[in-house]
């Protein structure tokens, strides 16, 4: 029996309809597809623009609403967590971060986590690696190699058009998928390693 593994995303786009949704749910598919002939795969998307207010007012994680908390630990139990956001302000948006703010502080230590974010131009790009990477760094998580910056320009009517972007999803994941495999490995998979 192949065991589950539990694909994460969360968008911490504010807005419907997104870019920042639709580029991680295009990450996040083909991790699916990529991980599902070997291993039994649950996927999860997690939008901050539909369940941000039920975040709203909680300052401690005992205050947070049942559907909240159930994000939470969705997020704390991923087998890969892929996040997400728009560029707000040189950074990402005040939701994501208080979102984080309730993760378990060693609940996601060796997690592989691919970081993704987009914005209106290329210059915003840096987001990944000057704010995503320290967030995930204090989690002790493993950021996957290649994060994926998408600006307006990739996108047309809300579909990922830019062949660029599509390639750089698309080695992401394969760079990404040895270090997912490391982390699913070490007692229910051995058996499947030859096969990959």
């Amino acid at each position: 029996m192949s065991p589950v593994v539990s694909l994460v995303a969360v968008s911490g786009s504010l807005h419907s309809p997104s870019k920042t949704t639709v580029l991680v749910s295009e990450i996040l598919d083909q991790f699916a597809a990529a991980l599902g002939d070997h291993v039994e795969v649950e996927t999860h998307l997690i939008e901050l623009g539909e369940i941000g207010r039920e975040f709203s007012g909680a300052l401690r994680r005992e205050e947070l609403s049942p559907i909240a908390e159930a994000a939470v630990r969705r997020i704390e139990s991923a087998t890969l967590l892929i996040v997400a956001s728009p560029v707000y302000r040189a950074s990402f948006t005040g939701m994501f971060k208080h979102v984080f703010d309730f993760v378990g502080q060693y609940s996601l230590i060796d997690t592989p986590v691919l970081l993704a974010a987009t914005g209106g131009s290329d210059r915003h790009s840096l987001i990944i690696d000057h704010q995503f990477r320290p967030l995930f760094s204090f989690f002790q998580a493993i950021t996957l190699p290649i994060g994926v910056y998408a600006s307006d320009a990739d996108f047309v009517d809300y579909r990922i058009e830019a062949p660029a972007l599509r390639e750089r999803i698309g080695q992401a994941v394969s760079r990404g998928l040895p270090v997912v495999r490391a982390a699913i490995l070490p007692d229910t998979v051995s058996e499947y390693v030859a096969t990959w």
